[in-house]
């Protein structure tokens, strides 16, 4: 009997000792980061530049981070300035980067919009299994002086995570086709300063829509003055959308810009319209009929375009 409860004892011990070496906490890096600035954001080829200093606290010195910096979705990564120092056991590694990044924006509300950049930081060696991330937040994590040219910078967080991956990188020790990676992330929330954007992308459109409008004070009968004014109007906001679009990456999304413009074809389409009709009841000697249609239509038309575009662009502004 005591030889069975001695034998118990010791497959408990081993079995114990084993599950503690399978359930092994990976070692903890603690990283930070201090941005330096950011620039060349390009809406048209969906990327930024971001310029920005990172430093790893650790002790195993197979991570390397020197070799080993990962950034998801960097176009070009540029890595400068490298120092490493090793004390009471911890190595110390700061490194200047410089990253131009690959960026989906969002341009449904544009030029009233909000982005939210991100900026992932792995080591392409070691999994989640070995290595996870701890963040710096001592101090700030962005220069007081940043400045991004036509933005404002409402704040920047940092948090670590683990990032997923549906393969397994070519490792056979796994028995999914799943990956995770310990990630240190940057999130920046940034805002448009848009009004002198606004004014000065839609100041065309809003002026051939007054064109178009101006219709309505010429004759009934002036048909030729009337169309003139409207098909300038029209060929002046078609130019504007163009130009807009050739700013904006393509987008599957009726947006802001798409919705403005809308307005004001329609209005200038109606104006048309209304012409036509008005000069059918000169034709038919009904002016006094096509002069109240005219001044109905000029108050009509005026407040349904003027309240579409300022709930657009209220909703804009609040999402």
């Amino acid at each position: 009997m005591r030889i069975i409860i001695i034998l118990t004892f010791f497959m408990l011990f081993v079995q114990t000792n084993t599950t503690a070496e399978i359930i092994e906490p990976p070692d903890t890096v603690k990283v930070g980061v201090y941005i330096i600035s950011m620039h060349d954001i390009d809406f048209r080829q969906k990327e930024y530049t971001i310029r920005f200093w990172l430093w790893f606290r650790y002790k195993n010195a197979d991570f390397d981070f020197a070799k080993n910096v990962e950034v998801p979705y960097a176009k070009t990564i540029e890595k400068t300035d490298n120092f490493s120092d090793t004390s009471d056991g911890n190595i110390f590694t700061l490194m200047k980067i410089k990253c131009v990044m690959k960026q989906s924006w969002k341009v449904h509300n544009y030029p009233f919009d909000k982005q939210k950049l991100e900026v992932h930081i792995e080591n392409s060696q070691y999994d989640a299994r070995s290595l996870v991330f701890v963040a710096d937040t001592a101090g700030k994590h962005y220069d007081p002086d940043l400045t991004v040219s036509g933005w404002n910078i409402s704040h920047i967080d940092v948090n670590t995570g683990i990032r997923g991956y549906e393969t397994t990188f070519g490792d056979e020790s796994l028995s999914t086709p799943h990956s995770d990676y310990g990630s240190f992330n940057i999130d920046i929330f940034i805002e448009r300063n848009a009004w002198g954007l606004f004014f000065k992308l839609f100041l065309c459109m809003y002026v051939a829509f007054a064109i178009s409008y101006m219709c309505f004070f010429i004759h009934a009968d002036s048909i030729e003055s009337r169309f003139n004014l409207s098909v300038g109007a029209l060929f002046a906001a078609v130019g504007n959308k163009y130009i807009i679009d050739s700013i904006l990456p393509e987008s599957s999304t009726f947006t802001l810009v798409d919705s403005l413009h809308a307005f004001t074809f329609v209005a200038i389409f109606i104006t048309v319209l209304l012409a036509v009709y008005a000069l059918h009841l000169a034709k038919k000697h009904e002016l006094d009929k096509a002069n109240k249609l005219d001044k109905k239509a000029l108050r009509v038309l005026l407040i349904t375009y003027l309240t579409l575009n300022i709930i657009y662009i209220i909703k804009a502004i609040w999402e």
